[in-house]
């Protein structure tokens, strides 16, 4: 019965990566002009969830010299990524695929894979424990994944290429369920270390892809809504962190 609360809770964080849908038949014109601000939502939330999430629980159980070398080698990680294996980065605009869409791919993977174990972590130790630790990742995963699905779209990718590959990116927190499930100890101890670098790589997204992004827009409206959705989505994420503990 554990086992189903878990899977149950660990699917329905994953189906909300496809909250994006609600953009899909959108008409060209007007999904291109509100994507900038999906971009920037998407650049606060990843921000937010390193600072106020990721960070903040690393710090709670690792030494503070422990947590900032693995965010460091996260944010190494990614530059070298984005560098050598994904050298697609576009300075020029004849690229089909920008590299932050993979980068996006691969850090969101990382962070739903950890949001699968703690969710299998939660319920191993109570119900309500593990109904309200779903509760706290469904509500910060809300605006993470609209944003998630901006940036691809924005990067490149098709609207239903950008909601399969959202979406099969969450699916990493159903097998992060699994081994949390079948190897509670180990996996509680290996996602301390893998949350401050899923936190380094965020932060080299955000700084690094979207906001230089955000900086291109000339259109002073355009460019303010933007930022007002960037402080959104930190404030969002703020949000979660101390009224949900998410």
């Amino acid at each position: 019965m554990l086992l189903v609360w878990i899977l149950g809770s660990t699917i329905l964080v994953s189906l909300i990566s496809l909250a994006g849908i609600i953009f899909v038949s959108l008409d060209e014109d007007v999904l291109r002009n509100l994507l900038l601000t999906l971009v920037g939502l998407a650049a606060g939330g990843l921000m937010g969830g390193a600072l106020f999430h990721l960070l903040p629980e690393s710090l709670e159980r690792l030494d503070s010299m422990t947590v900032f070398l693995f965010f460091s080698i996260g944010f190494v990680l990614f530059f070298i990524l984005e560098r050598i294996l994904f050298w697609r980065h576009c300075h020029e605009e004849n690229c089909d695929v920008h590299a932050f869409t993979y980068l996006n791919i691969i850090g969101d993977g990382i962070h739903n894979f950890i949001d699968g174990a703690t969710i299998a972590i939660g319920f191993s130790l109570g119900i309500r424990l593990g109904v309200l630790t779903t509760l706290a990742i469904v509500l910060h995963e809300i605006p993470q994944e609209i944003g998630d699905f901006g940036i691809l779209v924005y990067g490149g990718f098709s609207r239903l290429k950008a909601l399969l590959f959202n979406f099969l990116s969450a699916c990493t927190a159903i097998l992060g369920a699994l081994i949390g499930y079948f190897f509670a100890g180990y996996v509680s101890d290996l996602s301390f270390y893998l949350l401050p670098l899923a936190a380094g790589g965020f932060i080299y997204i955000a700084s690094s892809d979207l906001i230089p992004e955000l900086h291109k827009e000339r259109d002073l409206k355009k460019s303010n809504l933007s930022f007002l959705f960037f402080l959104g989505g930190l404030l969002m994420m703020w949000l979660a962190k101390v009224f949900l503990g998410g």
